[in-house]
């Protein structure tokens, strides 16, 4: 019963604390954090082998074929254990804000929480679509109600955007469904399905559309840097720490698996357009003077690495996909919170308007000069192992294709050092006040992500042997459909 927990107990918390309302924050801390520790449980009781475990499956829409069928295998695995174990730091991140109606705001955070979770372990595609959609809803409003000025019409662009590539999916889903023997949801009958070449096709881009968008991927990207520069911070860390792995977990879940073929004839296309997304992203952050903005563009480089290595399909660039989703959610959440401490001391986002920011606050230069040498993947922080599966994934496929994906770990040292060297070196800027160093909770925050920064970065072994034996089987799975039919 661990996995019912894990996923109705944030759903439970956020209805109670619509009804309690008091100690808003706490609250939502306090449950966030047995969500997590009954994660650790689960995990410890994880067998690290290819069998989906902790499998639960009860009639939901009888009539329709429909069950509430969830499970984890070491694909699932990793996006709940980072779901989970950024809840927490994103609460605790918000403690020196202040929200007006706190209750309402928590509770939606809290309802994310356990839409995130139906996304990552369900095994019923109508179920996905439901946790896709129900993850959707609270970050709308917590965008729309607790966001900028601008927050309007950013939030009308961010719900055109996913709305249209959730019906794309739905549409695809409902034909699978119908495609069917039996007529039913279930993952294991849709990946046993034989579907003609030009079924897959438009199967392919109706799923990859709604995916691409939610990573995203270029050309899909334009709703993403307004939203996250207009989102309150833990909206933003929501997004970009947790939502944004949807989509490559859906591509790894229920799009290569589902349609082989199309794959294989697509993926190449998949695969450009990710690494054109690395280069623009990263050629977009060297010119940006908001903060939030080109941490914005920086994530969208990253996060078109992680799709170009799931789209070469093979287990050193699966396994670096992986665990470079986890690393990516750790170090983006960071990196806002970052952003987020020196916005409300300086109330700019403008790098123009600051500098010195270290002489006067040690403890905080040190904590951001390491999860920048994070984000840049420098040997011994979390983000090394999993950039280097995935060029060295991407290798194997092309090593042109590894040339230029590559450009995203020197072009992303370069903006970001030069982010760090502005906002931090140099002579102090009069037009600041004095810039208080980090304590309490903002303290707590860092050290725990710098902790995770430096563990992952030395010691990978645990969360790489997780996944390892999903990622052989799977890649085996899809290989051996490809070698046996023709397109």
């Amino acid at each position: 019963m661990y996995l019912p927990f894990i996923i109705f107990f944030p759903l439970v918390a956020s209805l109670l604390l619509l009804l309690v309302k008091s100690y808003a924050r706490q609250f939502a801390l306090v449950a966030s954090l047995i969500t997590l520790g009954y994660t650790f449980v689960l995990t410890c009781n994880f067998v690290p082998d290819a069998s989906m475990q902790f499998v639960t499956s009860y009639p939901w829409i009888y009539s329709l074929g429909i069950n509430f069928k969830t499970g984890i295998d070491g694909i699932s695995l990793p996006m709940v254990l980072l779901t989970n174990g950024l809840m927490p730091l994103i609460i605790l991140a918000s403690f020196k804000q202040t929200y007006k109606n706190s209750a309402a705001f928590y509770a939606l955070v809290l309802f994310m929480q356990a839409g995130l979770l139906v996304v990552f372990t369900a095994l019923d595609a109508f179920l996905f679509y439901v946790g896709w959609e129900a993850a959707l809803i609270p970050i709308y409003f917590i965008c729309a109600l607790w966001g900028g000025e601008n927050r309007i019409r950013v939030n009308l662009k961010f719900f055109i955007y996913t709305i249209f590539g959730s019906l794309l999916m739905l549409v695809a889903i409902i034909y699978l469904y119908l495609q069917t023997p039996g007529q039913t949801y279930d993952i294991n009958a849709i990946y046993s399905l034989a579907v003609s070449g030009n079924a897959q096709s438009w199967i392919f881009w109706a799923f990859f559309i709604a995916f691409a968008i939610k990573m995203p991927v270029f050309p899909f990207h334009t709703w993403q840097p307004d939203t996250y520069t207009e989102a309150p911070t833990a909206g933003t860390m929501l997004l970009a720490g947790v939502m944004l792995k949807m989509g490559v977990y859906g591509a790894i879940r229920w799009l290569i698996p589902v349609v082989p073929l199309a794959f294989a004839a697509w993926g190449k296309t998949a695969i450009i357009l990710a690494i054109i997304g690395i280069v623009y992203a990263s050629i977009i952050a060297f010119t940006r003077n908001d903060i939030k903005r080109l941490i914005a563009y920086s994530s969208i480089a990253h996060v078109g690495l992680i799709a170009a290595g799931v789209f070469v399909w093979n287990v050193q660039s699966l396994q670096g996909a992986m665990i470079q989703m986890l690393n990516h959610g750790i170090n983006v959440v960071g990196l806002f919170f970052i952003a987020d401490i020196i916005i409300r001391r300086l109330n700019t986002r403008d790098m123009h308007n600051m500098g010195g920011i270290a002489k006067q606050a040690p403890t905080f230069a040190i904590a951001f000069l390491l999860v920048v040498m994070a984000a840049v993947a420098l040997p011994l922080t979390n983000s090394f192992i999993g950039e280097f599966l995935l060029l060295l994934g991407v290798y194997q496929y092309s090593i042109w294709a590894a040339a230029i994906s590559g450009l995203t770990i020197i072009l992303g040292a370069v903006y970001m050092l030069r982010m760090y060297q502005r906002i931090m070196l140099g002579p102090v800027n009069e037009k600041i006040p004095v810039f208080a160093d980090i304590d309490g909770t903002e303290k707590t925050v860092l050290v725990i992500i710098g902790i995770l920064i430096l563990a992952i970065g030395v010691y990978p072994k645990p969360l790489l042997h997780l996944s390892e034996a999903a990622v052989s089987n799977l890649v085996e799975t899809v290989n051996s459909k490809l070698l046996s039919t023709k397109f």
